[in-house]
């Protein structure tokens, strides 16, 4: 897998773990607030529920109050009371019923064949005694019990909750009732809506998640292309000024054949050929060939010293005989007699751990900042400084010129080819290039790691 390929599925992967993780976090959160939610609603509709049959069971006593307040316990009376109950009704499933305190049954409307049997001891599908049940709650005083009881309009048990109080005068139990399986209906409705809305949001979720890779991975795909496209004209640029930069060393090498050593040797050559005319003279004519001789001699001196120079900057040979502290102190007693301005040069710390290529760099871009000063800063003094250190080698040249823009500089077309070569030497080897002028002077600053 490519570099960049790494990179994109670094950033996809943190971004789709992220989304599961908040997808997880919202699913739980929404599961326990529909929970809570659906607690609230039980209660509140079970609440209006009670208070709702509270109230039934107000009318139906006040429907008999006469009766009961009467004082009068004769069968018509009673007999009266359960008619009045029996046409008391509520919805298809809502009425009355009455039990004696020993579990039989005196009047249901719903259920007549039960009337006159004794229930006591009725138990529904779970096990639980109903009727005992409903007795205990009304001798407590009356209050509200759950319970199963088989549903008219369903003609199958439900789960009921009953309200029942007690007629102490007349030994019944009173009560009615609701059935609560329309409540769980619409509890059941409200968590499938619940999770249809759960489910929405995790879609949602999923797309945002999947609309969030394409764009990561479009955007990533897009500053590939738009890196790809940089990187090759910087390329393209780089190979310009490779070939530029051939052809100006050429071309240098080229006068300096042609103006120096050729000539120097044509000379040679029409001066050893007059002597060699002179030999064959007189004895005067011998003695001026000596001479012409030894002035060849001089000359093809001269030629050899202009082939070492050449050669020197082709290959900097000295790095390879005394050394790179050597060869840069070499470098700036050179430059010191060529051009007058002194060059203070120091050496410090161990610097003999460096490549060969990383020694040829520093030698030449030490070459660089020579020629860049002595041709553009007229600085009247020039400071260079090799360190030696465990993590690498830095070399520092100063000088006390008029310094120059070096930002306009790198960024013109057509000058600051010798500052770009710098910094492209150092990028080549990993090393790290500074750059700092002023009208104080100019700081050249650069550090090779070392990779023992």
């Amino acid at each position: 897998m490519k570099l960049r390929q790494k990179v994109l599925f670094l950033a996809i992967v943190p971004l789709i773990l992220a989304l599961c993780a908040i997808a997880l976090a919202v699913r739980h959160q929404a599961n326990l607030l529909a929970q809570q939610q659906k607690q609230t609603i039980e209660q509140a509709y079970l609440a209006s529920k009670e208070a709702e049959l509270k109230h039934y069971v107000t009318l139906a006593t006040h429907s008999i109050a006469h009766l009961y307040k009467s004082g009068r316990s004769d069968p018509a009376t009673l007999d009266e009371a359960k008619r009045i109950l029996a046409s008391l009704s509520f919805g298809d499933d809502g009425y009355f019923f009455v039990y004696d305190m020993q579990g039989n049954s005196l009047m249901h409307p719903r259920q007549p064949e039960l009337v006159g049997r004794n229930l006591y001891e009725l138990r529904d599908e779970m096990g639980n005694p109903t009727i005992q049940r409903l007795l205990a709650r009304a001798r407590a005083g009356g209050g509200l019990e759950r319970y199963y009881w088989t549903k008219p309009s369903l003609h199958k048990e439900a789960p009921k909750l009953g309200y029942v109080i007690p007629l102490e005068k007349w030994g019944w139990m009173l009560g009615t009732g609701i059935y609560l399986d329309d409540v769980e209906d619409a509890l059941a409705k409200v968590d499938a809506q619940q999770r249809g809305n759960i489910q929405n949001t995790m879609l949602w979720i999923a797309g945002i998640a999947i609309l969030s890779a394409l764009a990561v991975g479009f955007s990533g795909l897009a500053l590939n292309v738009s890196e790809s496209r940089v990187a090759d004209a910087k390329l393209k640029a780089l190979a310009q000024r490779v070939v530029e930069s051939q052809e100006e060393e050429r071309a240098r090498l080229s006068r300096d054949l042609h103006d120096g050593i050729s000539q120097w040797l044509v000379s040679i050559k029409l001066q050893i050929e007059a002597g060699i005319i002179r030999l064959s003279g007189g004895a005067a004519q011998q003695q001026a060939a000596q001479g012409v001789f030894e002035h060849t001699a001089e000359q093809l001196n001269n030629v050899l010293g202009e082939v070492r120079r050449i050669s020197h900057n082709l290959r900097p040979a000295v790095l390879d005989d005394i050394g790179l502290a050597a060869a840069l102190d070499h470098l700036a007693q050179e430059y010191q007699h060529n051009s007058g301005t002194p060059v203070d040069f120091r050496a410090e710390g161990c610097t003999d751990g460096l490549p060969e290529v990383a020694n040829t760099v520093l030698f030449r871009i030490a070459q660089e900042a020579l020629t860049n000063i002595e041709r553009h800063a007229h600085a009247r003094r020039v400071e260079m400084q090799l360190t030696g250190a465990p993590e690498g080698v830095t070399l520092r040249i100063r000088d006390d010129g008029q310094g120059f823009d070096a930002a306009g500089i790198a960024q013109h077309p057509k000058r600051g080819i010798g500052l770009r070569n710098m910094m492209e030497r150092m990028e080549a080897i990993g090393g790290r290039f500074e750059l700092a002028s002023s009208p104080a002077g100019t700081l050249v600053e650069a550090h090779v790691h070392n990779r023992n």
